[in-house]
């Protein structure tokens, strides 16, 4: 099913024209009455009764918004021209917005990748972009809408991981712009068959769930710390080997390999502790 284009009359001149018209046929009809000419009063009746019927053709048409025509049961067009239009009187008309929504799910409860249960959420932006399908080819456009997009979230929080754990991997924290357009392709999927289009979709919410939260957070404390610390000992080794190497190239000192070691493991503890280094002054000899 199809949105097909249904051409209209402009309503307000056809209004004109039926009330002209009406007032004629109600002037014959008042002037057929007393010659009791009873062929003319029925048929000036008839024609009164269709004018009348044919007012009930007129209805409006709103920016951004489109009138489904249907025909005992047939569809037989969609009317997007704004204003007062005018159609067969027989036609059921049913509005259908154009205009761009947008919506929040739900927090929903899900398993991420590695099996820990996360909490999500997300806007989607969405517009009607074929006004047939969406009547005609679901039950309940809007409704269809929520519950595929919740469908969609699911799925896609189901196939990443919360946190990053390799160098390159996407993750559900770190790379918000490539999971939101996984969540879209995944919807424009979905919504295709309702003349639906998906616009934007972002991430709102998202964290672990409560009864894992503590635990979470402890295991991310850890890992920054380890990262820290890796970071530290790679910039202290560094700096020992530029100092060791300044010393050497200017001549300051001469040292053996023991007075080499001792002095690297007193770099290291100087740059690596977490404290402020106490220095002891040594005015004797080194040995």
């Amino acid at each position: 099913m199809k949105e097909q284009d249904r051409n209209s009359l402009p309503g307000i001149p056809t209004l004109l024209i039926l009330i002209a018209l009406i007032l004629g046929a109600g002037a014959m009809l008042l002037g057929a009455l007393p010659e009791q000419a009873t062929g003319r009063v029925i048929l000036w009746m008839l024609v009164e009764a269709v004018l009348i019927t044919a007012l009930f053709g007129l209805y409006m048409v709103e920016p951004n918004q489109a009138a489904v025509l249907t025909l005992f049961g047939k569809y037989v067009g969609t009317v997007k021209a704004q204003g007062l239009r005018w159609n067969n009187p027989f036609f059921a008309k049913k509005k259908v917005s154009l205009r761009v929504r947008n919506f929040e799910t739900g927090k929903l409860k899900v398993n991420e990748q590695d099996g820990s249960p996360i909490e999500i959420a997300a806007v989607v932006v969405w517009k009607v972009v074929d006004s047939a399908e969406a009547v005609f080819n679901v039950d309940d456009y809007e409704s269809f809408v929520h519950v595929q997009s919740e469908a969609a979230l699911r799925a896609m929080a189901s196939s990443y991981p919360y946190d990053q754990h390799e160098a390159g991997q996407i993750s559900l924290r770190s790379h918000a712009s490539e999971i939101s357009l996984d969540l879209k392709t995944q919807l424009d999927e979905r919504l295709a068959p309702a003349g639906v289009d998906v616009l934007e979709t972002r991430i709102s919410h998202l964290a672990y769930a409560p009864e894992i939260a503590q635990a979470m957070l402890q295991r991310q404390q850890a890992n920054a710390v380890v990262a820290a610390r890796a970071r530290i000992v790679e910039g202290a080794v560094g700096m020992v080997e530029l100092a060791l190497n300044r010393l050497k190239a200017q001549s300051v000192v001469d040292l053996d390999e023991e007075r080499r070691a001792a002095m690297v493991s007193n770099l290291l503890v100087v740059l690596c502790a977490d404290r402020a280094a106490t220095p002891v002054v040594n005015t004797g000899s080194l040995y």
